[in-house]
């Protein structure tokens, strides 16, 4: 029996689960979105697997990636994380994250969630006007690609190859997700 056919080759368990039950299904909660904008940036730079592998560290870290309680991280969290070879140790990136879920709660108070603004971008062919939506409302390391790549995964756009064997259950999904 040959393996059904995917967006990319992998023989990774933790990759083919990621394809084939999470990358490109809806994700509508603040959470869930905050989540993969932070994973996205952390992996700029770094392939994706990497990150996979260390997603449960990293939701040790950041607190389940809690936008409330990541916003209330100081320079002795900032501390803790760079010293966790759990995750990605980099400065700026951690920093975004805090940042980003500070971010994500003004959004909230300004009466348009990081859910609602995202999927205004619903089939965009690219995370320019994303991004600069996101960096207008104080986000970082959420260039285009990053922005992109996000709703990619949270199933604002679907680019899922038209021969995979998941495309039509995900854009199935999309639909009774608007």
């Amino acid at each position: 029996m040959s393996e059904p056919i995917r967006c990319w080759p992998t023989t990774d368990p933790l990759y083919i689960a990621y394809h084939d039950e999470e990358w490109g299904r809806p994700v509508r909660d603040e959470r869930g979105l905050y989540e993969r904008l932070c994973l996205e940036g952390f992996q700029s730079g770094l392939a994706w697997i990497t990150v996979l592998r260390k997603r449960e560290a990293f939701r040790l870290g950041f607190a389940g990636f809690d936008p409330e309680r990541v916003a209330r991280f100081d320079g002795a969290d900032v501390q803790r994380l760079l010293a966790d070879a759990g995750i990605i140790r980099h400065r700026g990136k951690i920093e975004a994250a805090i940042a980003n879920a500070k971010a994500t709660l003004a959004l909230r108070g300004a009466g348009t969630p990081l859910d609602e603004l995202m999927w205004q971008y619903r089939d965009h062919a690219d995370g320019k006007e994303l991004s600069r939506r996101l960096k207008a409302a104080g986000f970082r390391f959420v260039g285009p690609t990053t922005a992109y790549s996000s709703m990619e995964a949270c199933g604002v756009v679907n680019n899922h190859r038209a021969d995979c064997w998941v495309r039509d259950a995900v854009e199935a999904e999309r639909r009774a997700a608007s």
